[in-house]
């Protein structure tokens, strides 16, 4: 029979030079086998596994040996201080996007009553988030791909929120179009896919391999969404209506230049996020 610690140290060794973080990674996958929390670990590392635990353990270690993201096999983010359910085929969500829900929540009375826009649903993170602090308010979330759409009814179910958002399956603003909601929007908020075509398989494996393209890929230079939102969203929003968009590196500059073009946006803004990279780029409509 394998200890806890021993179990521990073999899944260590094993993914050392594979992964950035190979004790917390070890820690974190039998805490999810053994349906603990890694203080247990500690605390009781000389109990024994049962064979049937050891076997699944050495499964999910060779999994993440293999490259695929510890979010993958525990289904588990955390985003906006809530948890959320991932697996293959949706984005996992990053602490950098918290910056662009922050910039909303901060802008935003979220004592009234808003129609929020998010476009790409993703796991649900932006929309659910958005939706528990803006508790007045309806939010429309858009997502091309099915599991999406599945994934963030199932987050919105399991943050109490999912009966006051409508998912819509579709591109961009395409599902709307059956909608009475064109000036009707109050906030539209978006992390598009912008990672340039070309640079995709040069990301680190977790990404490049496991995570969805749909969800990466913006084109040749990586501004293909933005360019798209920021023409049709002032048919959308209503006067003075909030736009906030997450951006990738070094992308800020040409979203405000689109944006400036546009010739329906005011008060522009780039917002950094605390390594003091350009982040979130927002602005209100003037029509």
């Amino acid at each position: 029979m394998v200890t806890i610690s021993k179990a521990l140290n073999e899944a260590v060794e094993k993914l050392k030079g594979k992964v950035f973080t190979p004790i917390l990674d070890s820690e974190v996958l039998l805490s999810k086998i053994l349906n603990k929390d890694r203080l247990y670990l500690i605390v009781n590392k000389e109990e024994q596994l049962t064979e049937e635990e050891y076997r699944k353990y050495k499964e999910i270690i060779d999994k993440r040996f293999q490259g695929m993201p510890v979010q993958y096999l525990t289904n588990n983010q955390e985003f906006m201080g809530l948890d959320f359910y991932v697996e293959e085929g949706v984005l996992i969500p990053r602490p950098d996007t918290e910056i662009l829900v922050e910039k909303v929540i901060n802008h935003i009375d979220n004592t009234k009553e808003y129609n929020i826009l998010d476009i790409g649903t993703g796991s649900g993170a932006i929309t659910v988030s958005l939706a528990k602090y803006f508790v007045n308010s309806t939010v429309y979330s858009i997502d091309v791909s099915k599991k999406a759409i599945s994934i963030g009814r199932k987050n919105a179910d399991r943050h109490g929120v999912l009966s006051r958002i409508k998912f819509l399956k579709g591109s961009l603003f395409e599902p709307l179009e059956e909608i009475d909601i064109k000036g009707k929007i109050d906030i539209l908020v978006s992390n598009p896919p912008y990672i340039p075509s070309e640079e995709i398989e040069k990301l680190q494996i977790e990404v490049s391999k496991y995570e969805p393209r749909l969800a990466l890929d913006g084109g040749k230079d990586g501004l293909y969404f933005y360019r798209k939102i920021i023409d049709k969203a002032p048919k959308y929003l209503r006067y003075n209506g909030f736009i906030a968009l997450e951006v990738g590196h070094n992308q800020a500059g040409k979203v405000v230049e689109f944006m400036r073009k546009n010739g329906c946006y005011k008060d522009i803004e780039i917002t950094e996020d605390l390594a003091g990279i350009e982040r979130v780029v927002s602005a209100h409509i003037q029509l």
